[in-house]
This record gives C-alpha cells, structure tokens and sequence, in this order.
C-alpha cells in the first residue's frame, strides 16, 4: 500500500513539473501534430508542392500569392488582387497581377512573403504563436493537418490587424 501511495504521490508531482514546462507557444500540441503531417507530407512529395495564400482589407480587396516550390526551393511565386474594389486607382497595372521567376523571387513588394513551407513552421513557431498577454492567437489546419491559419491579432486594433499567414490551399507538384 505504501509503495502504491508512493507512486501516486510520484505521478502528481511529475505531472506538476511536466505541466509547469516553460513552452511558451499557444496551440504547442496542435502546432506540433500539424508539423508532423506536414513532414510526411514532405517526404512523400519530395518537397515538392505549391501553396496558395490568401489575404484581404476590410475595405474590400483581396489578393492571393501562390508559391511553387521544388525540391526545397522556391522556383515561382504568382500574385493576383482577386478584388480590388477599395484599391487605390494609381497603382500601376504590372503590380496588380505578376509572376516571379527563381531568380526574380522577392522581387515585388507584395503579396505574400517567399517562403517554403519549413520556413513557415519556423516563423510559427519562434514569433506567431509565442504566448502574448496583448493579443489574441490563432492556428488552424484546415489543410488536411497542414497549417492553413496561424498569427495574431493584438488587442484595441481595428483594421487589418491580423499578423500572420492564411494558407487556402497545398497541393504536392
């Protein structure tokens, strides 16, 4: 009975450290299932996928950036405004619709930032999901398992507020 005792009092304390642990990222169990789809997703495309990531104002334009990535590297990255209503109308007509070669990668100021799916998980990681006592945090992954929705919005911000990254959609090549 004792020795039973013991082991109990044992399980309780390690289970107070364990959960004291200092993970300092909201959604840390979820993030970490979704990381781990995505590297079998890796593996069995052999890094080999195109991602498109979605974005909008609340004054109505929208646009969508799609990233090609091959073998690890990013090969293409296309962007389109898919509304514009709210646009400025001086901004010239080679911005609202491009494409982006391998070495013209980066090149353009919009649309989303070039970055490989790994790249993403990082930044996940090390800056939007760390816990933040003036914001409100989101992840999802909607994209069977893979991340779709992750970032933050921090609190008394009114428009456009969201820091982060929504993925519509990832495809192997």
């Amino acid at each position: 009975m004792k020795l039973k005792n013991f082991l109990i009092v044992l399980a309780l304390i390690g289970n107070i450290f364990y959960s004291c642990d200092s993970d300092d990222l909201e959604y840390q169990n979820e993030f970490e299932a979704s990381k781990n789809v995505w590297l079998e997703f890796k593996e069995s495309s052999g890094n080999s996928y195109q991602y498109t990531v979605v974005n909008g104002s609340w004054v109505g334009f929208s646009w969508e950036t799609t990233i090609t990535v091959e073998s690890g590297e990013i090969i293409q990255r296309h962007f389109e405004y898919t509304s514009t209503e709210g646009l400025s109308e001086d901004i010239p007509e080679s911005e609202l619709q491009w494409t982006e070669a391998e070495t013209e990668i980066g090149t353009h100021h919009n649309g989303a930032e070039p970055m490989t799916i790994d790249e993403i998980y990082n930044k996940a990681e090390q800056e939007w999901l760390i816990e933040r006592g003036n914001a409100t945090i989101y992840f999802e992954n909607e994209n069977n398992g893979i991340i779709s929705n992750c970032g933050y919005v921090e609190d008394n911000c009114a428009d456009d507020c969201f820091i982060g990254i929504t993925i519509d959609s990832i495809k192997p090549l």
